[in-house]
């Protein structure tokens, strides 16, 4: 039982899966990576597959979520502080990236059609707990 993996995170990018590997294994825990290579090759399907899966041994997984647990997971400016929500005040904040003018959606058009990635991103803060939008620095 304690040879089996299991599936502790999953990470829409494998760069963010491959820095909390890095974080993992500094601390001795084995760590596993599984669609990584998949969502490398077509970033698109990484919603669809689920994501890349971050697996550690079943006899580590306690520890492997507590260190999870101590890492921030909300977005921080430029100085390490949480950004807190101008209307609830939580510091439960994340960064998206969002379709909202006719430059970021032909980008997103031109990027469907021929296979690429979009050349032209527009990010926004949203508060997990009231859903209030904040403007990002773009």
């Amino acid at each position: 039982m304690s040879n089996t993996f299991i599936t502790i995170a999953r990470y829409q990018y494998s760069s963010e899966a491959q820095i909390i590997k890095g974080r993992l294994e500094a601390e001795g825990i084995e760590v596993f990576l599984r669609d990584n290579i998949t969502i490398d090759t077509d970033p698109l399907v990484s919603n669809a597959i689920g994501g890349v899966k971050l697996k550690v041994l079943s006899k580590d997984e306690k520890a492997a979520r507590a260190i999870l647990n101590s890492i921030r997971s909300y977005s921080t400016d430029d100085n390490g502080n949480a950004i807190k929500c101008p209307n609830c005040h939580q510091e439960r904040v994340g960064l998206y990236s969002t379709i909202t003018d006719f430059k970021s959606f032909f980008s997103f058009i031109i990027g469907v059609i021929s296979g690429t990635l979009p050349f032209s991103t527009r990010y926004q803060y949203k508060c997990e707990a009231c859903d209030t939008v904040i403007a990002a620095k773009n």
